[in-house]
């Protein structure tokens, strides 16, 4: 059948299992837009800005499993979306990403909203289409979703011209090919065994648990390893929630504000096994003083990543849940009384939970208290922004269930954290989603509240206000002399704020009035924000120093001072 370039991409949207997209409507795009009027199978969220429509998908795609799709117009449109496709590339999120462009004829011309977005996107998406006719766009759309999947998952952008939107094509969608898993090969097979024996000798080892466990869908697998084991389990911090926090092989995270005993652990440990991470910066500290005295068992789904950062002595190259399938009968459950003891005291000596006291409220405060409530939800999310209260909120919350972490971990996006938590809604529709908010974070995407009030997603955001960029202030505190600049950072009066939107909200500045107040908005059936004033000055620790390793972590000097 002939159909319309915006009639073929609906089409073959709804083929590869779409129901839901975010997106922000303009001149080059129109014609996809007007074709959405007779496909009410396909809910489109309207954002209020594009990076949030990316950040949405980015939430929608970790919830689902599925490939999140963002859509926006020409120029300004689409390079609104590049932060929140950069940031998917980063955390290995499965995205496509759809702009319109000006028609073919008025390209190269500078012609109005006319950018290159391919070329802007090229080094942040895994492929870009350009699609210069309606009868490829079928044919185009099938590989982009194949790509963005397969391997590491990331995001693809198609650029698709106003003109090549209205053009008539026949429409055919190509045959999605049955896959079967193929057999791990002999080499894995073999690197396994050899994996197995390290773990088996091993007198101090650890496990380290990425975001791949959680892209694999490994969650069994890890646990089966771990419990096979007696091996200890330590998760960066977009690999919280690959691992039951409660479990008492789990340890927490490691890296730049990870737990004091985790870092240890790993600086101690005689046999290291990454799982699905890529042993960046934020974990390894020093990358020359890191694991000093490791063997490393580096598993990952991407060859270019295994031994690049950090020598691996049996690299596992593939997807985690058929290798850790086949890792886990391997493995011997081995007492190892003076590692865990050495770790036992690590704990006892170094108490990186303990609060600081203060007459003011405190955020670990608050965190303390919404970890106790989550300890009694089996389906919460938590999705963080970028800052002090992301550390607090990946140190302090036990997330148990499998995939009910989210966070903007390899890029960093201030931002993130409403509209991901509208995606990540609108993909688990039945949990609650907890948006845990900064400030300085907020005040970037705090548009997006309307959005959660249109489309009857009921997050909840604990919106943690200090006035300041905390995490930049602290750094300006310890490594700057103390020359504050720039961090203070006023903002409005939010629970007003929330009522303009039509959000009920509450103010809390004492400690006794955090518990209710969380509560009171978890029974509420809407969208409710709870702006915890909080103490201005407290800094995250531990903390690992420029230019250190693991094993200069830093610790708190008040929480010190008091366990001494």
């Amino acid at each position: 059948m002939k159909l319309k370039g915006s009639e073929i991409i609906c089409e073959s949207l709804l083929r590869e299992g779409v129901e839901a997209l975010f997106g922000h409507p303009g001149g080059a795009i129109l014609p996809f837009y007007d074709a959405l009027w007779s496909y009410p199978q396909l809910r489109h969220v309207l954002v209020r800005h594009e990076q949030s429509a990316a950040h949405a998908a980015d939430g929608y795609a970790r919830m689902t499993g599925k490939p999140g799709v963002c859509v926006a117009t020409s120029g300004p449109g689409a390079t609104n979306l590049v932060t929140g496709i950069m940031g998917a590339k980063a955390d290995s999120v499965p995205l496509v990403a759809i702009t319109g462009q000006v028609a073919r004829a008025a390209m190269g011309t500078e012609a109005f909203q006319e950018c290159d977005i391919c070329s802007i996107a090229s080094v942040c998406t895994k492929r870009t289409y350009l699609v210069m006719s309606a009868s490829d766009l079928a044919r185009t759309i099938r590989d982009a979703f194949r790509v963005a999947q397969e391997g590491r998952p990331g995001p693809v952008l198609i650029d698709v011209p106003r003109d090549v939107q209205l053009e008539e094509a026949e429409f055919e969608y190509p045959e999605t090919p049955r896959t079967l898993d193929a057999p791990l090969s002999d080499e894995t097979m073999e690197n396994v065994r050899k994996a197995a024996e390290l773990m088996n000798q091993a007198e101090r080892p650890v496990i380290i648990a990425g975001h791949g466990i959680v892209n694999s869908g490994a969650f069994d697998e890890l646990l089966a390893v771990a419990e096979g084991s007696g091996i200890p389990v330590i998760n960066t911090l977009l690999g919280l929630s690959s691992f039951p926090r409660n479990h008492p092989q789990s340890l927490g995270m490691l890296g730049m504000h990870g737990m004091y005993w985790c870092n240890m652990v790993v600086d101690q440990a005689d046999v290291l096994i990454g799982l699905g991470m890529r042993f960046d910066d934020r974990v390894t500290g020093r990358v020359s003083g890191f694991a000093p005295h490791a063997r490393i068992v580096h598993l990952d789904i991407e060859a270019t990543q295994v031994g690049r950062i950090v020598p691996a002595e049996v690299p596992l190259v593939g997807d985690a849940r058929p290798i850790l399938k086949a890792l886990a009968p391997l493995v011997q459950k081995v007492d190892r009384p003076e590692w865990m003891g050495t770790i036992a005291q690590l704990k006892s000596q170094h108490p990186s939970l303990a609060i600081p006291q203060s007459d003011a409220l405190l955020p670990q405060q608050v965190l303390t208290e919404m970890n106790e409530m989550l300890q009694a939800d089996d389906d919460a999310v938590v999705v963080t922004g970028v800052g002090q209260h992301q550390m607090w909120a990946a140190q302090y919350l036990f997330l148990n269930q499998p995939n009910s972490f989210v966070t903007s971990g390899g890029l960093g996006a201030m931002g993130f954290e409403v509209p991901a938590a509208l995606g990540a809604q609108l993909g688990r529709p039945g949990s609650t989603v907890w948006s845990v908010a900064g400030d300085g974070g907020f005040q970037m995407t705090l548009q997006e509240l309307i959005t959660a009030v249109e489309e009857k997603l009921p997050i909840k955001i604990a919106l943690f206000n200090n006035g300041y960029l905390g995490m930049v202030r602290q750094w300006q505190e310890m490594f700057f002399e103390g020359h504050i600049k720039e961090v203070p950072m006023p903002g409005p009066d939010y629970v007003k704020l929330a009522d303009a939107y039509g959000i009920p909200a509450l103010r809390v500045e004492h400690q006794e009035d955090v518990a209710a107040a969380l509560q009171e908005a978890k029974a509420y059936d809407g969208p409710f924000l709870i702006e915890f004033v909080v103490e201005r000055d407290t800094n995250v620790f531990p903390m690992v120093p420029p230019g250190g390793s693991l094993a200069d972590t830093l610790e708190d000097p008040r929480t010190m001072a008091s366990a001494r």
